[in-house]
């Protein structure tokens, strides 16, 4: 964070100062929620949880270098107190933001956030300092965490902005007001909460509302609910996608025989070769968001699409590819999933296993409401139609209506089965894997099949070890 004394941070957020000898002391360090983060410098924010309640890490932080604590009692310690915390997180992210000059771009959408916001960060980094948001903290505690984790040196920050109902993006717009706002797709994902995808679109949209008139909003132009959105802003607006009307456009999109999409880029400042790193046709779409930001912020297409070339996955779980030494492929997708990013798995691990056996094991993806038994029907019904060796179904009702999608698209269907949990899918793996098999692991993050790709990638490592 840029250095503020304890007294500025108290004016900052309406705190009164407690156990402080000098307020002129600075917090210099980062500020962290999670007492193991601290160093020297730092100010620890004190939340209540269902289970921890942080101040009573309060004397251990201080211990190890913290500045203070930003709190709602006193501690003891150092502190700033608080009504409430959270509240007080914001205002605090508000004034750096204000403080700092950097230009904010701020992305929503309901699937491939976190993919976008590492492709942004990545090529915008060979620009100038630039800070993103890590992994998928993008809700009212992780979004002003990760702006305050901004210097004086950074010159871009890309935070990536959740909702869970009408009004949650306005507020982070408030907290952090964006100049470029990227809003990628009007899909499925909570819909269960939401109650439909108009009502999607109207709490995505809520980002573009926020921009000012010399910003820009970037849409999809292939999305109708997100092309849409250009009458709610005052902005200027940006198109990217395959459609001819995009500003920012691929063509001749082809996969590799490795299953990592390749694509002419076009932009208004020219045109440019990309071969991504990546797996799956759908990061197109979001390489071209990418593409539309950093054209906006003044990179040349040659510069963009060898940057694209070049990116990686930053965050874990999403699509992330283990080759064994027996030679199985482990494509370990388990951080979250909807109904979007399942059919793009899906038809990335068909991509993947051209000619190889490929096995899909899949769970529930959760939020749903009542699209809940149709959805999983539907991506039982894809894998069938991808020519997917093998669904493994696991877990409950919802696994159930995967396989039974299966089953009911057609003669593959005895190839399906549905096991009852992790590990007895982990059990019949083993046993089956040949040399040569591709695996994809995917589900909704409650379901915890990341341990199911881990210990696939672990049996390889160890009959490597057998073997020798």
């Amino acid at each position: 964070m840029i250095a503020l004394s304890l007294a500025e941070i108290a004016a900052v957020v309406g705190g009164q100062t407690h156990d402080i000898p000098d307020p002129s002391v600075q917090v210099t360090g980062p500020v962290v929620r999670d007492s193991r983060e601290t160093v020297p410098g730092s100010l620890f924010v004190a939340f209540v949880g269902e289970r921890v309640d942080g101040h009573d890490f309060a004397a251990r932080v201080v211990e190890a270098g913290a500045v203070a604590v930003l709190a709602s009692r006193p501690v003891g310690v150092p502190a700033i107190v608080v009504e409430d915390v959270q509240t007080a997180l914001g205002a605090l992210a508000r004034h750096v933001v204000r403080r700092l000059g950097a230009t904010l771009v701020a992305l929503t959408g309901s699937a491939g956030k976190t993919s976008t916001k590492d492709l942004i960060a990545q090529v915008l980094q060979r620009k100038a300092p630039t800070v993103f948001t890590p992994g998928s903290l993008n809700n009212e505690i992780g979004l002003p965490l990760t702006a305050l984790s901004a210097t004086e040196e950074t010159k871009f920050l890309v935070l990536e902005m959740g909702a869970r109902g009408i009004g949650h993006i306005r507020y982070l717009a408030e907290l952090t007001p964006p100049r470029i706002g990227l809003v990628l797709n009007v899909g499925t994902a909570h819909i269960g909460e939401f109650g439909g995808r108009e009502q999607i679109a109207q709490a995505k949209g809520e980002l573009v509302e926020a921009l000012p008139e010399d910003g820009a909003a970037i849409l999809n132009a292939d999305d109708p609910l997100v092309r849409a959105m250009a009458s709610r802003t005052k902005a200027k607006v940006i198109l990217f996608g395959e459609s001819a009307e995009a500003d920012v456009r691929a063509e001749n999109v082809r996969l590799t025989d490795s299953g990592q999409p390749a694509f002419r880029l076009h932009t208004p400042s020219g045109a440019s070769d990309v071969t991504m790193r990546l797996y799956g046709e759908h990061h197109v779409s979001n390489a071209l968001a990418a593409a539309a930001v950093a054209h906006e912020l003044g990179m040349s297409a040659e510069e963009i699409a060898t940057a694209l070339s070049e990116a990686g996955s930053l965050s874990r779980w999403r699509m992330e590819v283990t080759e064994r030494p027996d030679g199985v492929t482990v494509v370990n997708d388990a951080y979250n999933a909807n109904p979007e990013s399942m059919r793009a798995a899906l038809r990335a691990l068909a991509a993947m296993g051209r000619g190889r056996r490929t096995w899909a094991v899949l769970g529930k993806m959760a939020e749903l409401g009542d699209e809940a038994l149709a959805e999983h029907d539907a991506v039982g019904r894809l894998a069938v139609r991808l020519n997917v060796s093998k669904l493994v179904a696991v877990g409950g009702i919802e696994a159930s209506w995967l396989q039974l999608g299966a089953y009911n698209e057609g003669s593959w269907g005895e190839e399906s089965v549905h096991v009852s949990d992790a590990q007895a899918a982990v059990d019949l793996l083993r046993s089956e894997l040949r040399p040569g098999d591709v695996v994809l692991v995917k589900a909704s993050r409650s379901v915890g099949l990341e341990s199911v790709a881990q210990a696939l990638i672990e049996s390889g490592a160890e009959g490597e070890v057998a073997a020798r």
